[in-house]
Parts: structure tokens; C-alpha cells; sequence
């Protein structure tokens, strides 16, 4: 299986800003344990902070057999995201590693989530080997 994890704006940030909400561990330090999860599998992994850059993303992952996303703040009003995941047959799983149903309100809505094969949020870095997992249901 050939996986795609995406990472929006700010998750470059993680384990250096808020580490009760997100842990104190970086992206790359989370990126090291899905691809020791999957080893089985080929995993490949893009960040960005800027919307367009990862709607590109989105748009030329052809080939893959799912896209993991984590679009951060994005999720709550990026339409540009939406159609772009609305225009590939690849499915994404969008992802969030706090629990946003038990944050701020404005968390609460996600513009993506009607345009995604499913939602993981809540368990923290391993939201994103659930989502995977998803993949081999």
C-alpha cells in the first residue's frame, strides 16, 4: 500500500507550541513511528503552510492508494482544499491529533470532513496510524 500523509499550517510547529495539545513530539519524530508502523508499506510525507501548495498535493497524489490529512486550521475554512479533494479519485482520511469536538467552537466545523472517506480525531499522534489502517479495511 502506497500512503500520502499530508500536514497543514503550523504542524511543522509540533512538539515545539503547545505540547498539552499536541505532545512534545516533532513532526519528523511522528513521521519516524508511521513509517515504523507501516514498514510494510510506502509512506511518503508532505508539509506545508501555504493552502495552494497543498491542494497541489492533493491534485498529484494519482498513484496513491490514500492520502492521510492533517490540514490544521485549514480544515475550518479552506474551500480550496475541499475542491481539491473533491476532484481526485484518491480517498483522504482527514485527520486531527487533539480531539477538536472538545476544543474551541470554531474547531468544531470542518469544511472537509463532507468531502473525506472518514474523520480521526482525539488520539493524538496516532490518529495518523488509525487512518492509515483505515486503508486496509
Amino acid at each position: 500500500m502506497r500512503l500520502l500523509f499530508i500536514n497543514g499550517v503550523n504542524l511543522n510547529m509540533t512538539g515545539l507550541r503547545e505540547k498539552d495539545v499536541y505532545g512534545a513530539q516533532t513532526l519528523d519524530e511522528i513521521n519516524y513511528e508511521i513509517v515504523e508502523h507501516f514498514s510494510e508499506d510506502s509512506c511518503e510525507f508532505y508539509q506545508s503552510n501555504n493552502e495552494g501548495d497543498i491542494c497541489t498535493a492533493i491534485q498529484c497524489a494519482e498513484g496513491f492508494d490514500g492520502i492521510i490529512l492533517n490540514a490544521g486550521a485549514f480544515t475550518h475554512y479552506s474551500y480550496a482544499i475541499r475542491d481539491a479533494i473533491a476532484s481526485v479519485g484518491t480517498p483522504v482520511v482527514e485527520v486531527h491529533m487533539s480531539n477538536v469536538h472538545a476544543r474551541e467552537e470554531f474547531r468544531k466545523k470542518s469544511v472537509l470532513s463532507e468531502v473525506c472517506k472518514g474523520v480521526i480525531c482525539g488520539f493524538g499522534k496516532n490518529s495518523y496510524i488509525l487512518a492509515g489502517e483505515s486503508f486496509k479495511l
